[in-house]
């Protein structure tokens, strides 16, 4: 085993795009969302979420999230 499969993995998706409105979560138009990438851990994910927030820092509309796959895949994790 390596390093990377000696320790469970924690997936990440980090994503975002433009939204309709400020006051919501509902993206202009999902043909157009940015998926940045799955990460291992948490850690990495919000390092790839923070470049993103701040490369488009100007769009006031621009949003990127961190969804935590890993709860998805294996709710037991949420307690992790």
């Amino acid at each position: 085993m390596n390093a990377d499969t000696d320790q469970k993995q924690l997936l990440h998706l980090v994503f975002g795009g433009e939204l309709s409105s400020l006051e919501g979560i509902t993206f202009k138009d999902l043909s157009k969302l940015d998926i940045v990438g799955i990460y291992p851990n948490y850690a990495t994910a919000h390092a790839a979420w923070k470049a993103k927030a701040q490369a488009t820092v100007d769009q006031a509309q621009m949003r990127y999230f961190v969804v935590h796959l890993h709860r998805l895949l294996d709710p037991e994790t949420a307690k992790s």
